[in-house]
């Protein structure tokens, strides 16, 4: 009897304990809720204030643009681009380049081997061998003719042969001058079955696409080049917004695969032919092209400004969603060396370069205090 009355006097002062325990932690709880906030308030210390280094700030104006988002690439006009060909066919003797080596105009860029280069040159040599024939025996007809010593179709003949031959004489020259074979050469005799490509542009080399021994025609891309030295902008606008671009506007752009980095550039010309896919190519000139190293064909995404208007605005680290509803601290007062905070709801519109504009601005006062920075550690999580 004696033990049960112990172990419910035990069990008693161990109730007791734990119920001035749980006592003293809903009291600490409250305390540590009533900390920092007082009649739907927020309190802060100066001490807080400083330690955390929040700053306060008003409304600012700031300038909002009305733009139009596209995507394009970085390209490079028509000139700047060559895809180098073979004027006749041959087989591929040397190709010393590879993709990314820098081509000067006229540098050599591949040599080509074929037997016709020698019968084209054999057949020049023979035309220009009997021009000098053909054109005395024209002179002789044509004097004889005006004697009327010779007919009529005599003369006739010897002209037409010496015109024909002269016309075959030019045509065989103008295609080895295109085969880059000297005429003077071959009239002195020396013939070459190999022939040379020179670089018809400045720039890198972009593509190869033969090897040694290859054959190549008239109609085969042996390799491609392409100078970077004056790039551009080619953006596809959807039809519902081409009415509101205009040339001159500005262009805010990024490579997202390569910078975070923001470039400029401008509109130089807008397209007037609607694509298969309903965008019309917007074409944008760089304000700056030295500084950047930007390779054709990089993927952008642009922003190109229509007009711009100005609009009441906070910082952006002066919001934070709160159960996906947009909030602010607005400062009620400051009483000694604490700050009593009020949390209020604003309606936003866009953002820009760190701002957010304010729809329902009119209704704060026009010095109306909002914590701008330190919101995150007091309505964080």
């Amino acid at each position: 009897m004696q033990s049960i009355i112990y172990k419910i006097t035990v069990f008693g002062i161990l109730l007791t304990l734990w119920s001035c325990r749980d006592s003293q932690n809903q009291s600490t709880t409250l305390e540590i809720q009533d900390k920092n906030l007082m009649d739907d308030h927020i309190r802060v210390t100066q001490a807080q204030f400083e330690q955390s280094k929040m700053i306060l700030g008003s409304f600012e104006e700031k300038v909002f643009p009305n733009i139009v988002n596209v995507n394009g690439m970085i390209d490079v006009p028509p000139e700047n681009r060559a895809v180098v060909n073979a004027t006749m066919g041959g087989y591929i003797k040397t190709t010393p380049l590879l993709i990314g080596d820098q081509v000067q105009k006229g540098q050599v860029l591949v040599t080509l081997e074929n037997p016709e280069f020698i019968s084209m040159q054999q057949q020049y040599m023979e035309v220009n061998e009997q021009l000098t024939y053909l054109k005395a025996e024209y002179e002789r007809e044509k004097t004889m003719v005006a004697e009327n010593i010779t007919s009529q179709k005599k003369y006739l003949k010897a002209e037409s042969e010496y015109k024909t031959a002269v016309a075959k004489h030019a045509g065989l020259e103008k295609q080895l001058r295109m085969l880059h074979i000297p005429p003077s050469k071959v009239r002195s005799g020396v013939i070459t079955s190999v022939v040379t490509i020179y670089a018809p542009i400045s720039g890198s080399v972009t593509k190869v696409n033969v090897t040694k021994g290859t054959y190549v025609s008239p109609a085969t891309s042996i390799l491609e080049i392409i100078d970077n030295d004056h790039i551009h902008l080619e953006l596809s606008v959807f039809e519902k917004d081409i009415m509101n671009i205009k040339k001159d506007q500005k262009i805010e752009f990024k490579i997202p695969e390569a910078s975070t980095d923001m470039f400029k550039a401008k509109v130089h010309l807008v397209g007037t032919a609607i694509e298969d896919n309903r965008t019309i190519k917007v074409h944008g000139h760089l304000e700056d092209e030295s500084d950047n190293k930007f390779l054709t064909g990089m993927f952008v995404e642009a922003s190109i400004v229509i007009d711009s208007t100005f609009r009441k605005a906070l910082p952006n680290n002066a919001i934070i969603m709160i159960d996906e509803v947009p909030s602010v601290l607005v400062l009620e007062k400051k009483e000694g060396n604490t700050y009593y905070f009020q949390q209020k709801e604003v309606k936003t519109k866009e953002t820009y370069k760190g701002y957010t504009a304010i729809e329902n601005a009119n209704d704060f006062e026009a010095n109306t205090q909002f914590l701008t920075k330190g919101i995150f550690n007091l309505l964080g999580e």
